[in-house]
């Protein structure tokens, strides 16, 4: 669904992107994290046609967003992080307004609003000006612009900067239906735990340059788990590497170790109880979770 290629972009003076490059399928949620200044905000205006770059290509959808910026505009809804909503019309008349720009039918307007509004809960708010309403909710009347006409891919820039805990989780529940509708997703943030309620992609942007593409929580043959010992243990590394089945990732002072074990649960079992029988003092052996900040700073630490 998404295809970004070779993407240079600079200011004056400054490379923002460095032949940055990744695809992303149809129907994920893609992370887009990176320290500030990475590029972040100018990739994603590349995206939505909003920024030429020095070179490169960005298809969406099938579409060359440098070629047909246009084209690209109507299967695409767009967040910024600085969204602005016209204060002196009402919430229905905003979204009309939209609906209209992004070529919705005058006599389908009325359908269109209804049925993002359902799905955004801001039904009740229609006949209400923006500025009266919290930030959670102008927030949603922002999204609800972005996709009004049905975006094949939808872009958002720090969708949840100032949001309270309740709104961000909403954001999340918001985030995850829009998938099911079948939509593609990019979201960039610093907030890492609330990316990793939703994400299924992590893409780390470092000197405008891709560092990482790590696929969330996706289905695998090899599991990690970690291994904690009740004492030291000097040939934990050798004993590990010499059991069947076993991958060792790494130990931690004899006391610990990550290994990679085939995703079956049988097989866990037998790895366990062969470690038994070795008179290894094993006080705990279960799934290892690495969140996304774990892996978005690992990733970090292995750059140069």
């Amino acid at each position: 669904m998404i295809t970004v290629d070779d993407l240079i972009f600079e200011y004056p003076g400054v490379r923002a992107l460095d032949r940055a490059s990744f695809t992303i399928p149809q129907g994920r949620i893609a992370a887009l994290v990176g320290p500030n200044g990475a590029g972040k905000t100018t990739l994603m205006r590349c995206m939505a046609a909003l920024e030429q770059p020095v070179s490169g290509r960005v298809e969406i959808g099938g579409i060359d967003v440098l070629e047909q910026p246009r084209a690209c505009h109507r299967i695409i809804g767009y967040l910024s992080d600085f969204f602005g909503l016209y204060q002196r019309l009402t919430v229905r008349q905003c979204l009309h307004y939209v609906a209209r720009a992004q070529g919705i039918a005058a006599a389908d307007c009325a359908a269109a609003i209804a049925d993002v509004s359902h799905g955004l809960q801001i039904k009740d708010r229609l006949d209400q000006y923006p500025s009266a309403l919290s930030r959670g909710l102008r927030q949603r009347v922002a999204i609800a612009q972005a996709i009004i006409h049905k975006p094949a891919v939808v872009l958002l820039d720090e969708p949840a900067s100032g949001l309270d805990p309740e709104a961000r989780h909403q954001l999340a529940e918001l985030f995850l239906q829009l998938q099911r509708q079948g939509m593609t997703l990019m979201v960039s943030s610093h907030i890492l735990a609330e990316l990793e309620a939703y994400s299924t992609d992590m893409l780390v942007l470092r000197q405008g340059r891709i560092v990482e593409h790590a696929v969330i929580n996706a289905p695998a043959l090899r599991k990690p788990f970690r291994l904690v010992l009740a004492g030291a243990y000097p040939q934990l590394a050798e004993t590990l590497q010499k059991l069947q089945g076993v991958e060792l990732v790494r130990t931690d002072q004899d006391r610990m170790a990550i290994v990679n074990l085939e995703n079956d649960g049988d097989r866990q079992h037998q790895v366990l109880k062969a470690l038994l029988d070795t008179g290894m003092p094993v006080c705990e052996f279960g799934p290892a979770t690495v969140n996304l900040q774990d892996a978005y700073l690992q990733t970090l630490h292995k750059q140069p």
